[in-house]
């Protein structure tokens, strides 16, 4: 008898994250590994955990009974779903996807003999920002190697080896060093957000060095906007009192539009805002604000704080701690051969995301063609595919479903004004018959869409889910974070009517199925070759240009600053593959005397709080961390009482510097 095994694949609903484990079969799949069968029939079993809520102990079994592979389901509380339709008992075949809880798994059979039924494995893919232009670069297929040195000696210089690196080794260099209170690293928008906070609690704009690559903090993030289809005029998916301009949230981007809409005489319009925000979301969609307003407000807060005199560009190349209780950043400066340090005595550290996640066979197609053009991820600038579809036509094939693809299906409909012979193919792994679940929520589905206003729930920022997180232990975390997780969008009403309307008029068309490989064309544009749910035949979607719009990458591997420092000081992960921190935000491992070390965004999800790499998630990590600072009595910062609070916010309405 031929040794069977399969494969399963599915994406880590808190990241996104491929996993494609090959197991033996029988495979048992729960929440509790000591609950999964050790054997069954004489054969040992293959025990799959899942960290959530929605699962239970011992969940499904899927196993081979007479040549057939079946699916059971194990009395679980919220049922297993085949193709989208609800199973106690049944056969499945090559292809089928498998729901359970806010796991989508899709199944693909594998002989230990020829293996002739295995969809090719996805490892890692990512677009880099180039280190140079800060641009995503499609040619970097890994992450850029450091540029050489054309000094004789290597930068960061053989010091850096160490685990405590001797200040004197340091300024025994001959390059420039600055000392400074606070070090700010990575520049954007977390950087931002920290230099404001520090500023608004008394600390001054001399104390304070941020190191960035753009001198507008809000650059990237506005550049991945735009090459994602929100231009300036479009709402992002953010809230109104989410003000990385006002670290108080009033007034908030609705009343503010409000009071300028009434400016001009606008009174309706002026008044719906309000309404928004008062009846959210329950009788009104969820206010969100203009990406131009929020970038004029960010414009206006940086000259306040004196942001230009806090920044500094430089490519960060290294982080140490020094042997008098501090940190050294060495740096590249403009020009060739211009190197620096910045010695701090507390770091904050906000990457942002290194990466943009590309789907393996999406890569692989550019890689050996070199087509850079019919292929394409959402977050470079592709705005020739909309140019070409409005003066040409054609068919567009677009991979995800998150809220970048939602974006695209509206821009493709305002395509079709200008020319009626565009088509739209969607394709999704698999159906998405319910939404997850979280006690008694549960997320509305429609189309396969699973919508919700932010990509966490809104008690994820300061309600009662933000303090069940923060006391979780690291097994509730994972499970919490499971559940709370997931791919959706923004519960926009004219999202859901485009949609509808194409489905009626053919224009807009859901296909499902893995992605076997993608080929050129043989009139151009290309050709996916699709392996359909349960082996009834091969699918193949022609187009002249894909979008890939599965997401960005966080992971720290991606990045070479945290890599380098998680290395060298064999620093901790969270079970998703993040910086592990404290409640407050802090590496506690990186403490060097009283030197301490915080990060914020992306890179420290999986900790005490949900939506990092929000606009409130970045201030309220800044809050946490500059909080505990105070606590330590750091140079020139101050707690904010209500008097003081008070008056720094009439400091902001008046636009006069903290101080």
């Amino acid at each position: 008898m031929t040794a069977m095994q399969i494969r399963l694949s599915w994406d880590e609903p808190a990241t996104g994250e491929r996993r494609e484990p090959t197991l033996n079969l029988p495979v048992a799949i729960g929440r509790e590994f000591a609950q999964l069968p050790t054997e069954i029939g004489g054969r040992r079993v293959s025990r799959l955990v899942f960290n959530s809520l929605q699962i239970s102990r011992f969940h499904v079994l899927i196993d081979l009974e007479q040549g057939q592979l079946v699916v059971t389901d194990q009395n679980s509380s919220n049922g297993t779903f085949v193709n989208g339709q609800p199973q106690k008992r049944c056969a499945i075949e090559n292809g089928d996807s498998v729901q359970i809880g806010p796991y989508y798994i899709n199944l693909s059979l594998v002989t230990a003999t020829s293996q002739v039924t295995q969809l090719p494995s996805s490892g890692d893919s990512q677009i880099f920002f180039n280190p140079q232009t800060n641009l995503p670069d499609p040619r970097f297929n890994q992450a850029p190697p450091p540029v050489p040195t054309p000094v004789a000696r290597n930068f960061p210089p053989p010091a850096f080896q160490s685990q405590l690196v001797d200040i004197n080794a340091i300024y025994a260099t001959g390059l420039p060093v600055d000392e400074t209170d606070y070090g700010a690293i990575g520049g954007g928008l977390g950087s931002y957000i920290w230099a404001d906070l520090l500023r608004i609690s008394g600390v001054k704009s001399h104390q304070i060095i941020a190191l960035g690559l753009e001198d507008k903090p809000y650059a990237r993030y506005k550049l991945l906007c735009q090459n994602s289809q929100i231009p300036l005029y479009e709402r992002l998916r953010s809230n109104s009192d989410s003000c990385p301009d006002n670290f108080w949230g009033w007034p908030s981007y609705a009343v503010r539009e409000s009071l300028s809409d009434l400016g001009r005489g606008r009174l309706l319009p002026a008044l719906k805002y309000l309404w928004q925000v008062f009846s959210e979301p329950t009788f009104a969609e969820t206010y969100t604000p203009r990406s131009g307003r929020v970038f004029d407000s960010i414009d206006r807060e940086a000259a306040r704080i004196g942001w230009s005199q806090i920044f500094r560009y430089g490519r960060i190349r290294g982080i140490r701690k020094t042997n008098d209780g501090r940190y050294v950043v060495a740096y590249s400066r403009q020009g060739p051969g211009n190197y620096a340090f910045v010695i701090a005595r507390h770091i904050h550290l906000a990457l942002g995301y290194p990466a943009i996640q590309f789907l393996p066979d999406l890569q692989d197609y550019r890689e050996r063609s070199q087509d850079f053009k019919a292929v394409v991820n959402a977050y470079e600038k592709h705005d020739h595919v909309y140019e070409h579809l409005e003066r040409f036509g054609g068919t567009l094939l677009m991979r995800g479903r998150g809220i970048v693809a939602s974006r695209i299906v509206q821009r493709i409909f305002e395509a079709r004004k200008k020319n009626q012979n565009i088509n739209l193919v969607h394709l999704m792994r698999s159906p998405k018959p319910q939404g997850n679940k979280y006690g008694t929520a549960q997320r509305k589905v429609k189309d396969h869409y699973e919508f919700q206003p932010f990509n966490w729930p809104k008690a994820c920022w300061g309600g009662e889910l933000r303090r069940v997180l923060e006391q979780a232990d690291p097994e509730l975390k994972k499970r919490l974070f499971a559940d709370w997780g997931g791919t959706t969008t923004a519960d926009r009403g004219d999202w859901e009517r485009i949609v509808a309307t194409g489905l009626r008029e053919g224009w807009y068309q859901i296909s499902f199925g893995e992605v076997e490989r993608v080929e050129p064309g043989t009139q151009g544009g290309t050709v996916t070759y699709i392996q359909e749910r349960g082996m009834r035949g091969k699918l193949t979607l022609e187009a002249d240009f894909i979008v890939d719009a599965t997401g960005l990458d966080a992971k720290v591997k991606t990045s070479q600053l945290l890599d380098d420092l998680v290395t060298h000081y064999s620093l901790p992960l969270n079970h998703l593959g993040r910086l592990s921190v404290s409640n407050d935000f802090e590496l506690v491992e990186m403490r060097n005397q009283q030197g301490k070390m915080y990060a914020a965004g992306a890179a420290t999800l999986g900790g005490p709080y949900a939506p990092v790499d929000s606009f409130l998630g970045l201030q309220y990590a800044v809050l946490r961390c500059v909080d505990s600072l105070a606590k330590s009595r750091t140079p020139g910062l101050h707690r904010l009482n209500p008097i003081t609070s008070l008056g720094q916010w009439c400091k902001w309405v008046f636009n006069q510097s903290p101080g």
